[in-house]
Formats: structure tokens, C-alpha cells, sequence
């Protein structure tokens, strides 16, 4: 749709409000509400203007003023609000130039694929996003000098199956790494699942599957790969509904990497492609009927795959999943079908399906940045021809101990992430995709949860210390 399309919808489905919404650098989707009297031509050209040093990471409180410019065909009607509202994903430029505001996270995926295009590579990338999450009843934590606790409950849990009810206890609920995929009464979140799908589905969001995922409380729903912009526009959508749709359940939806111990972490897993011309860049007759350029292209994925943790996994809680003993991903290795590796592609007949699987990123990531620093990565592969090596074919979780240490891993912390994204970040740089300034601010936010984090006693410490 083009702005004249979005008044005229205002105008047949009644629109009361639109809501006009952006991402922030840690990947929160914003809003700010407008009355449809305000909504005309002028304030598609002219822009909405607001307080960019309210937002972590942007600007100060001396150069604060900021504008937000709508991108109409990304409207939709809000499927949550009890007035009509449109939703609408905006960019933020400079109001005094116009320019793209530099640490805009949609403004880096727009210049990501600008880039593509400017490179001779490839003309469109396209994403596909496998993003898991948890359902809970009951979620409480504390922070405090005196008290740092949380605790989690659900009735379909595995740790529940000797719980008195008084409407007694079933029985039915999937053990410790046992979720994947036996059917009702032990998957009992069929219903909600569906309608979130549902949800999706009725907003214009291309959908295809749902399921419990492997640990207890985990599930997925099924997006349609997109290009890039776009699929990280619907993955804001997909995690918008998947919250709201669980809080009218009286549900908590959370897509933290690792929210208890002892159970799978809660991934996403990105399948990539790159086309030119109307045809597969990544089809061709190599391993696993890959090209030489999807070969170089995971050799830039697997060189900076520690860089690309600032962005793929960016929570502290992301290198409690990053360990091995619960599927993850951790060693920076390829394979067709294998999943114990960083790298996977998946098996396909069609050449138009042929496409490169990142393991290790997890729905903690602001999507903008994560699919425009895996573009980056990849591209960087293809540009210096960057030789991924032999294939590694065996299960990479049961490997004796003199073939692991042959391969390389990602990173254990957020801190070595962000040291690594410090030293070796000149491939997205390219092209001015990603800035200097950027990178700057992303990096002190981010020192800003490692600090949170490295310096506030655990509850574990009291345990394993106290009496010491």
C-alpha cells in the first residue's frame, strides 16, 4: 500500500487511531497513538516528531528531536485494541536532513539490503526466522540489595507432575526434554497456539505450522520466509501477538533465551537466502548442491560468528542456552541436515529452496540487526572468498575430546561478545550498512547489562559460598 491506499482504509474500516510503532536498539517495539484527524498527506511527508534521548542508546537530551517516517505498506489493523487502531512500522530519520538516523535498527536493514543490491551479489536476501518461546502461569522476580530471586510456574510443567490440585492432576504433561511433539492431553496448549496462529494469520502475516517445541512450556509457530526488512517487521508482529494472545489467556509469554535450568534454551534459528536475477544464488553443485558463493557465504558467517553474538544473541541470558547437553549450537562447524552445529543446510529437492540455516541466534535479537549483521557476515564471505572448510558430518555433541578441540566455538559470554563486536567490526561497516556511532551506542548499552549482570550476587553464590 502507498499512503493514499492507508487513507482510504482509515476512511472504509473506520479507523479511530493510528498507532505508529518503531523498534529500539535493544529490539522493544515502541508506540505512540495518533487520532485519525491528524492522519492526512502531510503526515505521511512531514513525518511524526518525538524525544529521541527518552529511548536507551539514541540521543541526548540536547539533540533530542527525532522523526518517524511511515512506511504504509506495513499497515495493518491492530487485532488487540478495543478502539479501531492501524499499526503502522515506521523509520527514523534526522529532521534537519532527512537522512536515515544511524542507529535506527530498520534504518540498518533497509541499508543492509541497499547494499546487497549495490554489491552485484545479489539483488534480494530473504530471511526465515524459527523463533521459539515459553508459556507460563505465574512469573515473579526480585532485584533488590536484600533480595535477587525469581520463580516460575506452569501446571503443564514437567516439575508439576506430583502437584496437588484441587480439581486434581492429570497426569498428562511432557517430561524434561520431552515436548517434541506428542499430542493432546500432553500438549495442552493446542488452542492457544492456534489462535495466535490464527491471529497472525487474520493481520496478513504469512504462516505455516505450529507445535510444542522440546522443553517443557516451549512451543513455535511457523513464519514464511520474507525479505529482510519485512520478515523483521513480522517478527515484531509475531512476538506483539504471541504476548497479547497469552495475556487474554492469562498466560505470560517470554522469548528469553534460558528461563530455567535444566531443560532446552529457547532458540531461532535464521534460514538465509540470496537471489539474482529471479534465480537461487545459493543452488549450485558443491556439498550438499550448494554454490561456491553459499560455501563463501557461511565462511564469513562461521569467521565472525563471535562478532555476530553481539547481535544474534545480545542478552546475558543468551550463553546460559550457549552450552553444551541441550541442543545448542556452539561450535562454529557446518553440515547438511546435522543440526549440532553453528551452521546448517537444510535438505531440499527444489534449487529455489536451497538456503543456508544460522543455529546459534536466539529471539533475544533486535531482528533488524541480527538479519542485517548475518547479511553483512555472509556477504564479507562471498566478497574475500572465505573458505569454511570441510564439512563436519558426525554429531558434533558426541565427539571425543581430541576431535572437539579441533573446532572452533561462539561465544560463552556476553562479554566476550561484545569485546569480539569491538575488535571485529569492520565488515559492517560496508557499504555504511552499520556505523561507527552505532556500534558505539549498541556497545555501551550492552556493557551496561554485562556490568548489571557481573556484579550483582546470584542466589547460587549463596549456596555454593555462604558457609565458606
Amino acid at each position: 500500500m502507498n499512503y493514499a491506499d492507508v487513507l482510504k482504509m482509515i476512511e472504509d474500516e473506520d479507523i479511530s487511531y493510528v498507532d505508529v510503532r518503531f523498534t529500539d536498539p535493544r529490539g522493544k517495539l515502541q508506540h505512540v497513538t495518533v487520532h485519525r484527524d491528524m492522519i492526512d498527506e502531510d503526515f505521511f511527508e512531514d513525518g511524526f516528531m518525538f524525544d529521541g534521548s527518552s529511548i536507551a542508546g539514541w540521543k541526548s537530551i540536547d539533540n533530542s528531536d527525532m522523526m518517524l517516517i511511515l512506511d504504509p505498506a506495513s499497515a495493518y489493523i491492530d487485532p488487540f485494541y478495543a478502539e479501531k487502531t492501524l499499526a503502522i512500522h515506521c523509520s527514523v530519520v534526522e529532521p534537519d536532513t532527512g537522512e536515515a538516523y544511524s542507529r535506527d535498527p530498520r534504518g540498518t536493514a533497509q541499508k543492509a539490503e541497499a547494499y546487497l543490491k549495490s554489491s552485484g551479489i545479489g539483488d534480494v536476501a530473504y530471511m526465515g526466522p524459527e523463533a521459539e518461546f515459553f508459556l507460563f502461569d505465574d512469573v515473579r522476580f526480585s532485584v533488590e540489595m536484600n533480595k535477587v530471586s525469581f520463580q516460575i510456574d506452569a501446571q503443564d510443567a514437567s516439575w508439576n507432575s506430583d502437584t496437588e490440585y484441587e480439581m486434581g492432576n492429570s497426569g498428562h504433561r511432557p517430561g524434561i526434554k520431552g515436548g517434541y511433539f506428542p499430542v493432546n492431553p500432553i500438549d495442552d496448549a493446542q488452542d492457544i497456539r492456534s489462535e495466535m496462529l490464527s491471529t497472525m494469520k487474520n493481520i496478513g502475516m504469512k504462516v505455516d505450522k505450529h507445535h510444542h517445541e522440546v522443553a517443557s512450556c516451549q512451543h513455535e509457530l511457523g513464519l514464511v520466509f520474507d525479505t529482510l526488512t519485512k520478515q523483521a517487521d513480522e517478527l515484531q508482529k509475531y512476538k506483539y501477538v504471541i504476548h497479547n494472545v497469552a495475556h487474554a489467556y492469562g498466560k505470560s509469554a517470554t522469548f528469553m533465551p534460558k528461563p530455567y535450568y535444566g531443560d532446552n534454551g529457547t532458540g531461532m534459528h535464521v534460514n538465509m537466502s540470496i537471489w539474482k536475477d529471479g534465480k537461487p544464488l545459493f543452488a549450485g553443485d558443491k556439498y550438499a548442491d550448494l554454490s561456491q558463493e553459499a560455501l563463501w557465504f557461511i565462511g564469513g558467517i562461521l569467521k565472525h560468528a563471535k562478532t555476530l553474538n553481539a547481535f544474534t544473541n545480545p542478552a546475558t541470558n543468551s550463553y546460559k542456552r550457549l552450552i553444551p547437553g541441550f541442543e545448542a549450537p556452539v561450535l562454529r562447524a557446518y553440515s547438511a541436515s546435522n543440526r549440532s552445529g553453528a551452521v546448517r543446510i537444510p535438505w531440499t529437492e527444489s534449487p529455489k529452496a536451497k538456503r543456508v540455516e544460522a543455529r546459534f541466534p536466539d529471539p533475544a535479537a533486535n531482528p533488524y540487526l541480527c538479519f542485517a549483521a548475518l547479511l553483512m557476515a555472509g556477504l564479507d564471505g562471498i566478497k574475500n572468498k572465505i573458505d569454511p572448510g570441510p564439512a563436519s558430518d558426525k554429531d558434533l555433541y558426541d565427539l571425543p575430546p581430541e576431535e572437539l578441540d579441533g573446532i572452533p566455538t561462539v561465544c560463552s559470554s556476553l562479554r566476550e561478545a561484545l569485546e569480539c563486536l569491538e575488535s571485529d567490526h569492520d565488515f559492517l561497516l560496508a557499504g555504511d550498512v552499520f556505523t561507527k556511532d552505532q556500534i558505539d551506542g549498541y556497545l555501551a548499552i550492552k556493557w551496561e547489562e554485562v556490568y548489571a549482570f557481573e556484579h550483582m550476587p546470584h542466589p547460587i553464590e549463596y549456596k555454593m559460598y555462604y558457609s565458606c
